[in-house]
């Protein structure tokens, strides 16, 4: 590797260290220093960025797509030293890596030929009505302006497409909106070498240098001070439920609260109809342990629950038994989420009316996939069942009929997703559960699986809570710029005083 971390943060174009430091936990490779944040580099950078957000919100469209595309070129660059620390820091193989950081600037690309059509924008006007009765209407633009600075969480699963330049970066950035980017502490070396893309790109365009500050972590105040600060004006975050709900609580108690949009995962179910497990149930089954064990299950879409009909569980069990047999173990992203991993699946195979089918113990941060099963009645009773282990951990719950099936489905939390599995024959009870699978997710699918997110215009990565905090937004696809903008209406303005977009 030719390049090496400063270990320090980016504070409106400026490194900065601080005295305390804390080390990278590697999955292999060097050991590296990096300096633990604070809540006065939060102050400087969320003041660094209100200050950049009167010139950055102004520019025109095309700047700001050209910044995006610059990013990506810039990100590309160091393409090889990217690959090489970001498989070190996270123990992820090098085509998951080199795949992701392809995700990352397509999504960059992606998201600057959106704003350059300018659809996004949601322009609309109602003409003057001088003459109108009783009362005469006045020349009424509406037009959607960015919200102010935003504050993105790094995620620990995707240390580029979810983290520094990721989605909600390039959203808040698309947008209009300076970033302030509090880096993951499994991945600080990753979050450095992104961030001075980042700075290569603001200093080619000659951007004010406070549109993107990078604040690495190590201690927990870090992100209370980052969603409580008053500058910052949104919070984008993908992580786990206890956390996100945390700093969710935070945002709203403050004396102007503001939109926290969360991603906080779910269990994914997967309904597998009789028709569909009749003809191709040994498919099925070796496509969900597929996705249940893809990137060791470290995927806020895994599918971890398949429900199937009682009399053709013993099928899709051994079916699927064989396939997760022959998967072998996994390095996980920090030795906290591999313990957390065996935790859960402790819990899991010590919980009533649960068979465990396939466990084997996990040797410290690698992970072997596990396998229990239930019966509805069971499942229904124990609601902690229903909730997310991070890792490749799937239940097979059984139900008697159609009846218990639709009840699964109602006593569902919200969902990223939920999938069905059916052939001609199965379409009457697809039919009834549509309407509730359609209350439970974002996004429902029909013979596929989840693990995949498509970045595009149609795509939705979101959920009723807990999947998500806003059941209105989706953190991937160009819709997700749309959370970092409001509409502002303008009445009787002269043609020259409008927003250049508005004219």
């Amino acid at each position: 590797m030719t390049w090496t971390p400063h270990g320090a943060h980016l504070i409106a174009g400026t490194w900065v260290n601080t005295p305390d430091t804390f080390p990278s936990e590697p999955a292999s490779g060097p050991v590296h220093q990096f300096s633990v944040g604070t809540p006065a580099l939060v102050d400087q950078a969320a003041r660094a960025a209100e200050e950049a957000f009167w010139t950055y919100a102004y520019t025109s469209r095309e700047t700001r797509a050209a910044f995006l595309d610059r990013i990506a070129d810039e990100i590309e660059a160091r393409g090889a030293d990217i690959t090489l620390i970001g498989t070190q820091e996270t123990g992820l193989p090098t085509a998951r890596l080199e795949g992701e950081r392809g995700r990352t600037t397509m999504q960059l690309r992606l998201f600057a030929s959106h704003i350059r059509k300018g659809d996004y924008l949601d322009r609309r006007t109602d003409p003057a009505l001088p003459d109108r009765q009783p009362a005469p209407r006045p020349e009424i633009r509406l037009i959607q302006r960015p919200v102010g600075p935003v504050a993105v969480f790094g995620a620990s699963n995707f240390p580029l497409a979810f983290s520094t330049a990721g989605g909600d970066t390039a959203a808040a950035l698309a947008a209009g909106c300076p970033v302030v980017v509090k880096g993951h502490s499994a991945h600080p070396g990753t979050a450095e070498i992104v961030a001075e893309a980042v700075l290569a790109a603001i200093k080619a365009l000659d951007l004010h240098p406070g549109v993107f500050s990078l604040i690495q972590g190590g201690d927990r105040k870090v992100g209370a001070a980052v969603v409580q600060h008053p500058l910052i004006k949104a919070v984008g975050f993908t992580g786990s439920l206890a956390g996100g709900r945390a700093l969710f609580d935070l945002c709203a108690q403050r004396p102007e609260p503001i939109p926290f949009f969360g991603e906080l995962g779910s269990v994914n179910p997967m309904f597998l109809l009789p028709a569909a497990m009749a003809a191709r149930g040994e498919a099925i089954a070796k496509g969900w342990s597929g996705s249940l064990t893809l990137g060791a299950g470290q995927f806020c879409t895994n599918p971890g629950i398949a429900v199937v009909r009682q009399d053709q569980a013993d099928a899709l069990a051994q079916a699927t038994l064989d396939a997760l047999r022959a998967v072998g173990s996994q390095v996980m992203l920090t030795e906290g989420i591999a313990g957390a991993y065996s935790r859960g699946t402790e819990q899991m195979a010590g919980a009533p009316g649960v068979q465990s089918l396939l466990t084997q113990v996990c040797d410290r941060r690698n992970a072997l996939p596990q396998l229990f099963q239930i019966t509805a009645a069971d499942w229904l009773a124990n609601h902690a069942l229903a909730e997310e282990v991070f890792g490749p951990l799937g239940l097979i719950v059984t139900v008697t009929g159609e009846d218990e099936m639709l009840a699964i489905a109602r006593s569902l939390q919200g969902q990223l997703t939920t999938t069905l599995h059916l052939d001609e024959a199965d379409k009457p009870t697809a039919r009834k559960l549509l309407p509730i699978l359609e209350r439970k997710a974002g996004r429902v699918i029909v013979n596929g699986y989840p693990t995949g997110v498509e970045v595009s215009d149609a795509m939705v990565h979101g959920g009723p809570y807990p999947a998500s905090t806003n059941f209105g937004a989706t953190s991937v696809g160009t819709m997700s710029i749309r959370r970092f903008l409001r509409p502002v209406s303008f009445q009787n303005l002269p043609l020259d005083l409008l927003p250049e977009d508005l004219r």
